[in-house]
């Protein structure tokens, strides 16, 4: 006999949120499975907020800087560290982030790399998100992931010094330094 995990829809999952049954609980949905979302470390946490503010004063007035919200994707509602999405703000009252909203999506990882270079980035290249960064604290690099194709990115290119641009946003130069704090 073969044991096979219940898939969950976006729309269901929604319908538990709203039932209170996850109320407390730090989880997300991936490719249709509720998982625990891990805790945060304080290296984790510094470089979230200083990344985050550093976003905001950059892209004020052109972009929404989103930490650690839901974006809704095909059978995904994941919860990025750092969503960087479409202008006016109003329109996420009444629904999170599609792909469409997203200009690029930065997750911040040490204990979740292998997740977040694996399931994460087939997640986001399958719905289309056309840059995704991965600021790696172990080994101290930004790893870009752009061009999404057959649920894979084409390129991806690791950084460990100078300066980088968004795809969305050609004219904002970011330097590494101020990525990798730890």
């Amino acid at each position: 006999m073969t044991i096979t995990p219940y898939k969950w829809s976006v729309e269901e999952y929604h319908l538990i949120i709203e039932s209170g049954l996850l109320a407390g609980k730090s989880v997300e949905l991936l490719n249709g499975e509720i998982v625990e979302m891990s805790p945060e470390r304080e290296e984790h946490s510094y470089t979230n907020d200083d990344v985050a503010q550093l976003l905001r004063e950059k892209l004020q007035g052109l972009a929404k800087i989103r930490e650690s919200h839901p974006i809704t994707l095909d059978n995904s509602e994941p919860e990025p560290d750092i969503a960087i999405v479409r202008l006016p703000k109003t329109i996420y009252a009444q629904h999170h982030p599609y792909p469409q909203d997203i200009y690029w999506l930065i997750e911040i990882s040490n204990k979740t790399l292998s997740k977040d270079l694996t399931e994460k980035v087939t997640i986001y290249a399958r719905n289309g998100i056309v840059e995704y960064w991965v600021i790696d604290l172990v080994n101290k690099k930004l790893i870009v992931h752009t061009s999404p194709q057959n649920n894979n990115y084409t390129k991806i290119t690791e950084y460990t010094k100078g300066a980088i641009s968004p795809l969305a946003f050609p004219n904002l130069e970011i330097a590494l330094k101020q990525l990798l704090l730890f």
